[in-house]
């Protein structure tokens, strides 16, 4: 089927048209999309290796739109629930863990849109821009406080001020949503700022031995000026936005999965050394070799299908994004949105990291050479798991289980003061 990836001015549907719009099925939309996943995983490792940003893959997928894929069709998107969303972004991060990652801010936005926000952001989104995030700092403020600010200007708009750590995707991005504090306002706030505006300094400085290519650096806010109807004030109560958040992440960790143990299937195959204390078998007929494959086999699937299975889950409670989510009561839709992904969290994080890890069991010494360069999948994953600490959600889900406690997701970092005064060695 062919789809129309023009944008929303070009689009410009009529009520009819609206109307009668049929959902996309996912072969539909693997159509447009899997032949750019297929560019985007030829020099996958050698960006690795180089440390080459995708800025140019990123540019192929939002030539398509892809960030359009949960803006409603009858608003110039492709309508894709968060199932199709979650298969694509497995097969994306099967191709480059990196790139999917990028997203994860994106549509962790457009999920949280209300539907007077909607009207002014589907429409750019539709037309091909994306929003990445600036939320994490390293300047000692207390838990669910920033020290970036936001003031207000004697002209009635506002000023930014502040540094951000960990802005994944920022780089790559039109927009950029940024945490900040109003001075005298408990609750944090978020500016809504261009990339390209004054007063912003984007860096490529994260450390981290994973993920390497994901943008997520410093960000500088240095004055820059911010329109009124660009700031949000939110009540920071968890909602739906955290559970697509966390989504995200569990599709690429499942995608990492896939890479590794399709690549370590292919050494397999072409395997022709092998051990004395083995069975005297070429590895691809080896019964060890064989059963082993298919335990890694059964943990990727597994992975897949649990994160699929949150994306349902997340699919019945909301409903369409950027509408009224099908569960009004707000800690209702928290609950049922917090619940699966926590569920997944919990188990997914564990099986991607025996298959990252298992691989090696299928091959020799060889397999360790860095021309391979078969560690980034267990690094990715390792790095993506440590985004949301799998030990806190499942104290988080089983409180809720026992004693009803309501469910909440993850908003906040910040410095935490012990409880009982100063550590001493």
């Amino acid at each position: 089927m062919s789809i129309d990836t023009r944008t929303t001015e070009q689009l410009a549907p009529t009520k009819h048209q609206l109307d009668v719009a049929e959902p996309l099925s996912t072969r539909d939309l693997f159509d447009v999309f899997q032949p750019v996943f297929n560019r985007i995983a030829g020099g996958a490792v050698e960006r690795e290796q180089q440390r080459i940003l995708p800025f140019e893959q990123f540019a192929w997928l939002n030539e398509r739109r892809f960030g359009a894929l949960t803006v409603p069709r009858s608003r110039g998107g492709y309508g894709a629930s968060l199932e199709q969303v979650a298969e694509l972004l497995i097969a994306l991060a099967a191709a480059d863990s990196n790139v999917a990652h990028v997203y994860r801010s994106h549509l962790g936005f457009i999920a949280s849109l209300g539907s007077d926000e909607s009207d002014v952001w589907f429409p750019r989104i539709a037309a091909g821009e994306t929003v990445g995030n600036a939320a994490t700092e390293r300047s000692g403020a207390a838990l669910g406080t920033a020290a970036t600010t936001l003031t207000r200007t004697t002209d009635g708009e506002w000023e930014l001020n502040g540094t951000k750590y960990y802005s994944t995707g920022s780089i790559f991005s039109d927009w950029i949503q940024v945490t900040a504090q109003i001075p005298g306002l408990e609750e944090r706030s978020h500016a809504l700022v261009k990339t390209s505006w004054d007063g912003i300094e984007l860096l490529d400085d994260w450390d981290g031995f994973g993920q390497q290519l994901t943008g997520t650096g410093t960000t500088h806010f240095r004055g820059v000026r911010v329109p009124a109807d660009h700031v949000r004030n939110r009540d920071g109560r968890a909602t739906q936005e955290t559970a697509v958040f966390q989504l995200v992440l569990l599709a690429v960790e499942a995608g990492i999965a896939k890479a590794a143990i399709d690549e370590g299937v292919h050494l397999v195959r072409s395997r022709t050394r092998g051990f004395n204390t083995g069975t005297g078998s070429v590895a691809r007929e080896d019964p060890q070799i064989l059963q082993r494959v298919g335990e890694l086999g059964a943990k990727t699937a597994a992975a897949r299908a649990i994160v699929l299975q949150a994306a349902r889950e997340l699919d019945a409670a909301i409903g369409v994004l950027g509408g009224e989510p099908l569960l009004a009561n707000p800690q209702e839709l928290t609950n049922a949105c917090e619940v699966p992904v926590a569920h997944a969290q919990v188990v997914v994080p564990e099986l991607v990291r025996d298959v990252t890890d298992g691989i090696f069991d299928l091959l020799g010494a060889s397999a360790v050479g860095r021309s391979k360069y078969l560690d980034r999948f267990w690094r990715n994953a390792r790095t993506v798991a440590t985004h949301n600490p799998t030990m806190y959600k499942a104290r988080i889900v089983g409180d809720h289980r026992v004693n009803g406690t309501p469910m909440f997701g993850l908003n906040a970092i910040g410095e935490v003061k012990p409880s009982g005064g100063t550590l001493t060695e």
